[in-house]
C-alpha cells in the first residue's frame, strides 16, 4: 500500500470513528425537538451559512427535528439605509413605526427567511419558510420599557412603536411539521390582536418557541465562545440559581445578560437546556450535541 492509499485509509477510519461515537448522542436525540436561534456571523459569512444548512439537514435525516429561528438586525439597517428611512432610538432600542416595520417584515419574511430555506433545500433538506403571523404561530403584545429619568426614581414608559414581545405560541403548525421531514424557518415577526405586525427580537421567540414546544434544546448561536466567567474563561455549564448569581455580581453583563435570560425563562418553562454557543465555529451544532463536552455554555435546571 502507498503511503498516499495509506493516509487516505486512516483519514477515513477517523472518520468513520467519529460516526460511531456519535452514534450514542444521535439516538439520545432522535425524535426530540431542537430550537435553534440563528443569527450573526454565521448568517452573515458564505461557508458559515453553508456548513449550517448542512448541519440542520444532517439533524433531520438522523430523526432529529430541528427548528430554525433566525434573526437580521443588521440586514435591516441596511435595508431603511438605501430607502432613506431614519430610524430614532428611544433608551438604545430602535423606534419601529408603521413604515419600518413593513421593511422589517419584508427584510425578515423575504429575503433573509428565503435565503436560509433555499440553503438548506440545496444542501439536501425539505425547508419551509414561516413568519410568527403563519398559523398565528407568535400572537405578540406590544413591548413596555420604562426608563428612570434624571437620576430620580420615577419610571417613565417608552414607546417603541411596533416592537412585541411574545403573548402566546401557538405550536400546532409547528407540530405538524414533525409528522414529515420539512424543517421549518421562522421569521421573528408576531401578530397582535387587531391584526397589526410586530417586530420580536429573535432570541425572545426563539425562547418562547422551545418553550412551547417542549423542546429538548434551545441552541442559541451568538458572536462569542459562550459564557465567560471573571477570568474570561468559558463556564462549560451551569444551573439556573447559578446563572442568576454571576448576573447578581456582575459576571455576566451587558448583551450577555438578555440572552441568558432568556435561556433561564425557556429551562424554567420546559425546555431540558438550553446553550450559548459560537456561531463562528464550523459545525458548531454538531459539536455541541453529538460530542461528550461540547462547545458552549449549557444552562440546566438545578
Amino acid at each position: 500500500m502507498t503511503d498516499e492509499l495509506s493516509k487516505d485509509r486512516d483519514m477515513w477510519l477517523e472518520r468513520a470513528k467519529i460516526l460511531s461515537e456519535a452514534l450514542p448522542f444521535m439516538r439520545r436525540f432522535s425524535d426530540e425537538t431542537i430550537v435553534v436561534k440563528y443569527g450573526g456571523n454565521a448568517m452573515d459569512k458564505a461557508d458559515l451559512s453553508h456548513l449550517f444548512a448542512r448541519d440542520i439537514t444532517l439533524l433531520r435525516q438522523v430523526g432529529i427535528n430541528p427548528v430554525v429561528v433566525h434573526g437580521g438586525g443588521p440586514q435591516i439597517d441596511k435595508m431603511l439605509e438605501r430607502l432613506g428611512i431614519v430610524t430614532d432610538r428611544v433608551d438604545g432600542l430602535r423606534y419601529t413605526d408603521q413604515a419600518t416595520v413593513e421593511v422589517v417584515e419584508m427584510v425578515l419574511c423575504g429575503s433573509i427567511n428565503k435565503r436560509i430555506v433555499s440553503a438548506i433545500n440545496e444542501a439536501g433538506g425539505f425547508a419551509v419558510g414561516l413568519s410568527g403571523k403563519d398559523g398565528n404561530l407568535i400572537r405578540a403584545r406590544k413591548l413596555r420599557r420604562t426608563k428612570k429619568t434624571n437620576g430620580s426614581n420615577v419610571e417613565t414608559l417608552l414607546d417603541l412603536g411596533f416592537v412585541g414581545e411574545p403573548a402566546e405560541i401557538t405550536p400546532d403548525i409547528l407540530e405538524l411539521f414533525q409528522e414529515t421531514e420539512m424543517i421549518p424557518v421562522v421569521a421573528p415577526v408576531g401578530v397582535g390582536p387587531a391584526g397589526e405586525t410586530y417586530n420580536i427580537n429573535a432570541d425572545t421567540s426563539a425562547g418562547a418557541i422551545a418553550a412551547a414546544m417542549g423542546a429538548s434544546r434551545l441552541l442559541m448561536l451568538t458572536d462569542v465562545a459562550g459564557v465567560l466567567d471573571a477570568s474570561k474563561n468559558l463556564i462549560p455549564e451551569m444551573t439556573i440559581t447559578q446563572a442568576r448569581a454571576l448576573i447578581a455580581d456582575g459576571t455576566i453583563s451587558g448583551g450577555m445578560i438578555p440572552k441568558v435570560e432568556t435561556c433561564l425563562d425557556a429551562v424554567e418553562n420546559g425546555v431540558e437546556a438550553a446553550v450559548i454557543l459560537d456561531g463562528r465555529v464550523p459545525h458548531a451544532l454538531l459539536l455541541e450535541l453529538f460530542t461528550p463536552h461540547g462547545v458552549g455554555t449549557l444552562i440546566k435546571a438545578d
